[in-house]
């Protein structure tokens, strides 16, 4: 006994959803990539950002200041070495952060950075920074965390100054640290 014509419509047409639905999971990704390429997220760069062969501009100076806060429940000690850092635009700027946990647990911290006037940030490039990942100190323990960064020669003139700064957040709850010793 055959199908109707209508339920093997019905069905062919389903099935080709079905693929359709199955190649379009493969194209996600590249997609994906595409995109962040293009805007600039999910921490890729977007095509105009810096690509490691920057001139140094000798004739021009900026003042990167750094900052440090912690959010209202982290109690870690957390600073800078210097509060600023004066460099041409398209030399690499490095400066550490030291943070200490001086509680009596184990705590694991993320730092979350901003930096201003807003109009600059996207000429300012970090390639190495604390912030990337998370911190997880034992008690007691002291660390010195480095951020290496280039401000972009193509920063608008009139930009003479940025900050650079830094929350640290607790995020033991959500992420709980491993004791060293296994216990």
């Amino acid at each position: 006994m055959s199908e109707p014509i209508p339920t093997r419509r019905l069905i062919g047409r389903l099935l080709v959803l079905v693929v359709a639905m199955f190649a379009f999971g493969f194209a996600l990704v590249p997609l994906y990539d595409v995109m962040c390429d293009a805007f600039g997220i999910n921490g890729k760069p977007s095509g105009n950002a810096y690509q490691g062969s920057q001139v140094v501009d000798e004739a021009r100076q900026v003042r990167v200041q750094f900052l440090a806060t912690n959010s209202a429940d982290m109690g870690w000690e957390f600073h800078p070495k210097a509060d600023e850092l004066v460099l041409s635009p398209g030399a690499v700027g490095e400066m550490l952060f030291v943070a200490r946990n001086p509680s009596d647990r184990p705590m694991t911290a993320q730092a979350i950075p901003s930096i201003a006037p807003s109009e600059a940030a996207a000429y300012f490039h970090k390639t190495e920074c604390f912030c990337f990942t998370q911190q997880m100190l034992q008690p007691g323990e002291r660390i010195e965390m480095p951020v290496r960064f280039i401000v972009d020669r193509d920063l608008p003139r009139d930009v003479h100054h940025l900050t650079l700064a830094y929350t640290l957040f607790d995020i033991t709850a959500r992420k709980p640290p491993v004791a060293l010793n296994g216990g």
